[in-house]
């Protein structure tokens, strides 16, 4: 890719945290492919960054949200063997609310399951750049919101 060449893809995260665990899914694709992350995907044409994260969200793990509220964005680079920028992602994060289901990996998920925050700093868990701090800031958050519900 030729710098200039082609725009940042914005994309979104679903951030759910329920009684001290977190949301991951094993990612099955690029950008980190192996690796866990939060469900997401590209925002659709006519989709708000909500409608997106929602929807990515049951297509990766068939849990049912509601999102609550954006509050971060992440760059994600692809890059190819040689090191050469493939992609550029912007993952925009939005904090959800669990309202049904169990994790079960659907769509490009190899696995999803629940983390228990503070597993999250294991080195034996090959996380996404960024994975654990939006967590605990999605943590922080949604006792916030927890409080005025």
């Amino acid at each position: 890719m030729t710098e200039g060449s082609q725009r940042p893809i914005a994309a979104t995260i679903a951030v759910v945290v329920r009684e001290g665990q977190v949301l991951l899914v094993r990612r099955a694709n690029p950008p980190d492919a192996g690796r866990w992350g939060f469900p997401g995907g590209k925002i659709e044409t006519g989709e708000t960054i909500e409608q997106a994260a929602i929807r990515e969200l049951y297509e990766e793990t068939e849990i049912r949200g509601e999102a609550l509220q954006t509050f971060t964005a992440v760059d994600v680079f692809d890059h190819d063997e040689h090191g050469g920028l493939r992609r550029h992602f912007i993952l925009i994060a939005v904090l959800c609310r669990w309202c049904s289901g169990e994790p079960v990996a659907g769509d490009d998920a190899l696995e999803a399951r629940w983390f228990d925050l503070a597993d999250l700093e294991d080195a034996n868990v090959a996380l996404s750049l960024n994975v654990s701090e939006v967590a605990w800031q999605a943590a922080a958050m949604r006792d916030d919101f927890s409080e005025t519900l």
